[in-house]
């Protein structure tokens, strides 16, 4: 997390909103002293013991086979992002940078059970199909008896337990207000001067 106070995201109604507007998230861990990085959409639950990330992994991937003992990892979820030009700020004495949103999970890791992974495919799979309204929403049912449970054996469930939750929105809060327009001008209908905007 960037360690300026101006950009740093503690309110978590926000933080999981982002996740659950951009739930495609990088995750990574250090195994057998290795650093290993996957890539997973996630989604965040409230159960009993806590706030948990629940996701899940090809059995061919590089950390699946670290789940039978469990693992530390941070995942993190990239919203948008944008390089800014020195050029676009009345200061001339700045250097150049980049405004991003951003959020950070992080606990330890272990392997859901075979209904865990179901619950969270369909889950994951209504949360998206919704994006995609009127669409008539895509379910399992439709594929042929026995495929379903086939295609789970190629993958594995995981649930993050999470210890620590942090964002960053990074969008030149730090600038003089003439900085912060030529940025927003600069970068025209880009994701990021929207967002720009809407900060105030």
């Amino acid at each position: 997390m960037h360690p300026s106070l101006p950009f740093q995201v503690s309110d978590e109604a926000v933080l999981l909103d982002h996740l659950a507007g951009f739930p495609f998230s990088t995750i990574a861990a250090s195994v057998d002293g290795r650093a290993v990085v996957a890539h997973a959409p996630v989604i965040a639950r409230r159960m009993a013991e806590g706030l948990v990330l629940d996701f899940h992994l090809s059995r061919g991937n590089a950390l699946s086979p670290a789940l039978a003992e469990g693992f530390h990892a941070v995942a993190v979820s990239l919203a948008t992002e944008a390089y800014v030009s020195p050029d676009w700020y009345e200061n001339r004495d700045s250097v150049p940078t980049w405004n991003y949103v951003s959020v950070e999970v992080e606990g330890p890791v272990t392997a859901l059970d075979e209904a865990g992974l179901v619950a969270l495919l369909d889950d994951l799979s209504a949360l998206e199909e919704a994006r995609l309204l009127p669409k008539k929403p895509w379910t399992r049912n439709k594929m042929s008896p026995g495929k379903f449970e086939g295609m789970l054996k190629g993958i594995v469930g995981a649930r993050m337990t999470v210890m620590r939750l942090e964002g960053v929105t990074k969008l030149s809060q730090n600038k003089p207000e003439a900085d912060r327009l030529g940025v927003i001008a600069a970068l025209g209908d880009h994701p990021i001067a929207r967002r720009m905007r809407d900060l105030g």
